[in-house]
């Protein structure tokens, strides 16, 4: 009954290798003198299953197909430090493959040892049916049946986007001092090194072209997924190439190691970092409203994704694969929020009836009696206060656009930061000025609410809108200041609330 089961089982997968080789004699063919990204080829090879209803095998394996198909193929790293990728050298797309629908010709031909510019990473991907409302490559889940597909429309908004950021160089892996355990040499070490950096670039690109459902089958080809599997051994090896580069003992041994959990958290950091410089270069610039809704859905649903595709992986390593992700997932709703109200309050700015009003309502405000509750609560200095006051009226008094308003909260933050400069003080004197300013800008805004303010709505609307640019100023320098990405220091905040409520629940089971 076994051998009967496991001749099916590979007829089945016969079968499925079968489509995929002839898929790739349709589409490519090898030429002297042109090359072809890696993980672009890699990207069409998921599409084709999405289309085909077929299971993905993850890069590795798919790279060791390829080489069986078009024997003698070489791969070079083509591209500057820091800005490079590994290209399959003499391998193009067929001139009458439908693959041209994907991808600019001049993003993929022609490379000639030219480096990989990532201002071309932005590609028109056709629509691809089943991919739309989240679902994952053959892989659908109803969890992601929120999550908008705008890959189809990626030219329509990669005016909003900066493709030309690449992914960052990774920091060396430090032991510290900390002996390998048993099982594992430092060649394991560096082949892990290696194909997390793949894997990270493929997620870059991926996201560039807005293809959000295609992460979760990322994920779960690098942490080796398998449907059903129920315990550290697949049921079913799909990922045979990569047991051989890097078996999944192997990767389990190393999802304990202090050294490499460290340098995991330090690459999750660049790289999302990378993504949201990516995906929301400026936080004030006007968005469209379907881009920012499928930043968001993504947003939602990307820890859930990870958590899945990380069963069986050591808790060591998921919780700060988790922590990381959380940050980046908390910073795109907050960016997407802020973006929001931006736009929001950009219409009150441009309209002079309503400025006026402000204005006249603003000079009723009993500013001795703020001043004097600030000072008792935070000591608030009066004369940075009025200094304060007096530059707000005058900017409302010249109708300045939001972009002039951000130049004048930038200001505001390194004027009554430069003290700090430099000092190991400058965090804390960060977080405090924040707090003063918020209470500072709320005891305002009741002021203007006792007296029945006709532009409190107005009012508070500006009010909102500042306070989460000042709060995206601060994190930004205080980044700056540690040296560390803002989605670090994001990280630090999702760390010690995770601390505390393991603390509590300890607590109370105990």
């Amino acid at each position: 009954m076994l051998q009967k089961s496991i001749r099916s089982i590979q007829k089945v997968f016969l079968l499925l290798h079968n489509v995929t080789v002839q898929w790739l004699m349709d589409n490519y063919e090898t030429a002297e003198g042109v090359s072809l990204p890696r993980c672009t080829l890699y990207c069409h090879y998921l599409l084709h299953c999405q289309q085909t209803k077929l299971e993905p095998v993850n890069a590795a394996s798919f790279g060791k197909l390829i080489r069986s198909v078009f024997m003698g193929l070489r791969t070079r790293r083509l591209g500057t430090r820091g800005n490079s990728k590994y290209h399959y050298y003499g391998l193009r797309i067929k001139s009458n493959s439908p693959l041209h629908r994907l991808v600019e010709d001049q993003q993929h031909l022609a490379m000639r040892q030219q480096p990989y510019s990532q201002k071309q990473r932005i590609k028109p991907v056709q629509k691809v049916e089943g991919l739309t409302n989240g679902m994952g490559l053959g892989l659908g889940h109803q969890q992601g049946a929120g999550l908008s597909d705008i890959s189809a429309q990626v030219h329509q908004y990669q005016q909003f986007l900066d493709a030309s950021r690449s992914l960052p160089e990774f920091p060396e892996l430090k032991d510290e001092g900390i002996p390998l355990p048993d099982g594992l040499h430092p060649q394991h070490v560096h082949t892990y090194q290696l194909i997390y950096r793949e894997h990270c670039e493929a997620i870059l690109d991926v996201m560039v072209n807005l293809q959000f459902p295609l992460v979760e089958t990322l994920w779960k080809s690098f942490w080796r997924f398998s449907e059903g599997q129920s315990s550290e051994t697949d049921t079913l090896d799909l990922h045979d190439e990569s047991e051989k580069r890097l078996p999944k003992s192997v990767l389990v041994l190393l999802c304990k190691y202090e050294p490499v959990l460290n340098w995991a958290r330090e690459c999750d950091n660049l790289l999302y970092q990378s993504l949201v410089e990516i995906l929301i270069p400026d936080v004030l610039r006007p968005i469209p409203s379907a881009l920012t809704q499928a930043i968001r859905n993504f947003a939602k649903i990307l820890e859930n994704w990870l958590t899945n595709a990380m069963i069986n992986i050591p808790e060591e390593m998921v919780r700060i694969k988790i922590v990381c992700a959380g940050a980046f997932a908390q910073t795109l709703r907050r960016y997407t929020s802020l973006n929001h109200l931006a736009q929001a309050a950009r219409a009150v700015l441009q309209n002079t009836a309503q400025i006026t009003q402000m204005l006249s309502d603003l000079n009723r405000v009993d500013f001795t009696n703020v001043q004097e509750q600030a000072s008792w609560v935070c000591g608030c200095e009066d004369g940075v206060v009025q200094r304060l006051e007096q530059d707000f009226k005058l900017t409302l008094q010249q109708q300045n656009s939001l972009e002039q308003w951000a130049v004048w909260l930038d200001g505001v933050v390194s004027q009554v930061l430069k003290p700090y400069t430099g000092s190991p003080a400058f965090p804390k004197a960060a977080k405090l000025f924040l707090l003063k300013w918020s209470f500072y800008s709320s005891v305002v805004i009741r002021d203007l609410t006792l007296r029945s303010a006709a532009s409190f709505g107005s009012f508070h609307l500006i009010r909102l809108l500042y306070d989460e640019y000042m709060y995206y100023l601060i994190e930004h320098r205080v980044a700056q200041a540690k040296g560390e990405t803002p989605i670090s220091v994001m990280g630090e905040v999702d760390i010690q609330t995770h601390t505390c409520m393991h603390a509590v629940k300890q607590t109370v089971m105990q």
